[in-house]
């Protein structure tokens, strides 16, 4: 399998398990995702969703290139472009607050999934990157909606967005995309971090979260997120994106 879900007190842990591919996502990856997000949206008493991955090296480098690699027109890459899209911002609508629990390197994707999320804990010394413009892509996911939506400062997402290159844990702290830096087990992390929050009732948490959801809705997020995917799927298939993807293959 190529992810776990567990529950534990109220917190139900979504991990990605294909360290050997730097946990990139496939299609086992997406349907683990979509129950992980079934699960959540259907039980009331959970408290809390998690979103990580195994081996501590890589979060998650984004779509897997070797099983995404015979997509080469915008028809055949659009499906599943539109399916990551969905699970995002069903993932960023969650009625309760979900944490990306990072002890590696996440690029491309990786950082479009950390930022569906609420918040995001990085190890110090990781390192993060919305790398997509070097793949002469934009992200395809929804990403770069969502940290216009949720982030401030246009200026300053732009520069992320169109640099396109990796960043430390502590200068996106710096800059506010990363919610709290750690060093040591990210499991003691985790629960120091949510112990912040244990004299507030889980029905609070999900009021204000509701708060941000009726913002979203109001702006039409999910319809921005949509049409952020179809432009991705057009340059997916310019030749200038095949032959990024031949060079970084190649490597």
């Amino acid at each position: 399998m190529s992810v776990n879900i567990t529950s534990d007190q109220g917190i139900v842990t979504f991990t990605i398990t294909r360290p050997e591919v730097r946990n990139a996502v496939n299609h086992e990856v997406m349907d683990g995702l979509e129950q992980f997000i079934d699960l959540v949206e259907k039980d009331v008493d959970i408290k809390w969703g998690v979103v990580t991955s195994e081996g501590g090296e890589a979060f998650c480098s984004g779509g897997d290139l070797g099983e995404f690699h015979s997509l080469e027109t915008s028809a055949q890459a659009l499906p599943m472009l539109s399916r990551m899209t969905e699970l995002l911002y069903r993932l960023a609508t969650l009625p309760i607050p979900v944490i990306a629990l990072m002890d590696g390197t996440a690029v491309g994707g990786g950082c479009e999934i950390a930022s569906a999320c609420d918040y995001r804990l990085m190890k110090s010394g990781a390192k993060a990157g919305f790398i997509q413009g070097t793949l002469a892509i934009t992200t395809g996911w929804g990403g770069a909606s969502l940290l216009y939506e949720k982030e401030p400062g246009h200026s300053a997402i732009l520069q992320l967005l169109t640099e396109a290159r990796v960043h430390t844990a502590e200068d996106l702290a710096e800059r506010g995309w990363i919610t709290e830096l750690y060093t040591g087990d990210k499991q003691v992390a985790l629960d120091r971090f949510t112990s912040k929050f244990e004299h507030i009732h889980s029905s609070v948490m999900r009021a204000y979260k509701a708060i941000a959801i009726r913002k979203w809705e109001r702006s039409d997020l999910k319809n921005r997120m949509i049409e952020e995917c179809k432009q991705c799927s057009i340059l997916w298939e310019s030749e200038a994106h095949h032959a990024a993807v031949h060079q970084f293959r190649s490597r």
